[in-house]
């Protein structure tokens, strides 16, 4: 939600179908639980927007797979596409221990560069 709705602040469900590359029904049920935790504002057929708190958990969100992605980019060698679609993988399970002690190693390999 946060990347299809980059420029106008608010996303279509087919923007975020398109972009996730999933089908409809899978967009409007995730539309419904992130709606029920007061994530995003969401009125039926009609646009997206996240809330203030739905923005600060994308923005970690984003940060955490940038992160993840440049890992295994640039100091492992994965290919882009790979590594793309594993960041979006590890970025929802890996623990916050886990992902400061990342984010520090891959802060001090781009300083040491």
């Amino acid at each position: 939600i946060l990347i299809a709705s980059a420029q106008t602040g608010q996303a279509r469900v087919v923007d975020i179908k398109n972009l996730m590359n999933v089908k409809t029904p899978s967009v409007s049920g995730a539309l419904e639980v992130l709606a029920g935790h007061n994530l995003i504002k969401h009125e039926r057929y009609g646009r997206v927007q996240l809330t203030k708190q739905g923005a600060q958990i994308a923005a970690e969100v984003k940060k955490k797979h940038a992160t993840i992605a440049l890992f295994l980019k640039e100091i492992i060698g994965v290919a882009t596409e790979v590594a793309d679609i594993d960041a979006c993988k590890i970025e929802h399970a890996i623990s916050k221990e886990t992902f400061l002690k990342l984010a520090n190693f891959v802060e001090n390999f781009k300083n040491r560069t």
